[in-house]
């Protein structure tokens, strides 16, 4: 994290294509993540619920404790590890606008509550689905947002 030390990121000849590979990788997780969770949780109320509470109907388990306990674990590591660089790079380019650390408290609070609700949906109310996905989509569209304005101030902003 070299980049929060230097001066003028923009100017630095070498950071520059660091970041701009850093921006990328993240672009790419936020996108591959979508499809990932879509595998292995599923994305709307019905999929995320039979996953986690399974369904008689169809002779389907729920999900075991320990295999959900892993699951929020590193979940909640990836999460943190993407939001905190995320934000690092994106306030350092964005450092003088008022919107950037409004979009950036918003991010981190979607972020928080992503692992929460489906904490809350598995241990106490199935209706925490619902609020899981939302903060799920939210913080994967302010996050894309900010990986490509970040990257638009690095390359093309003057």
């Amino acid at each position: 994290m070299r980049f929060t030390l230097i001066k003028n990121v923009k100017q630095d000849k070498s950071m520059k294509p660091l970041l701009n590979g850093l921006l990328l990788f993240i672009i790419l997780y936020l996108i591959f993540d979508v499809f990932v969770k879509n595998h292995t949780l599923g994305l709307t109320v019905q999929t995320v619920s039979t996953t986690l509470f399974g369904n008689a109907d169809e002779f389907l388990d729920p999900m075991n404790k320990s295999v959900f306990l892993e699951f929020v674990h590193m979940q909640i590591f990836f999460l943190m590890m993407l939001l905190l660089t995320l934000s690092a790079v994106f306030i350092r380019l964005l450092h003088t606008k008022t919107k950037a650390i409004f979009t950036m408290n918003l991010l981190m609070i979607f972020g928080l509550f992503t692992p929460l609700t489906l904490f809350g949906a598995y241990f106490f109310a199935a209706e925490f689905v619902n609020l899981y996905l939302v903060c799920f989509f939210a913080w994967h569209i302010i996050a894309l947002y900010m990986a490509l304005k970040s990257l638009w101030e690095l390359n093309f902003a003057k």
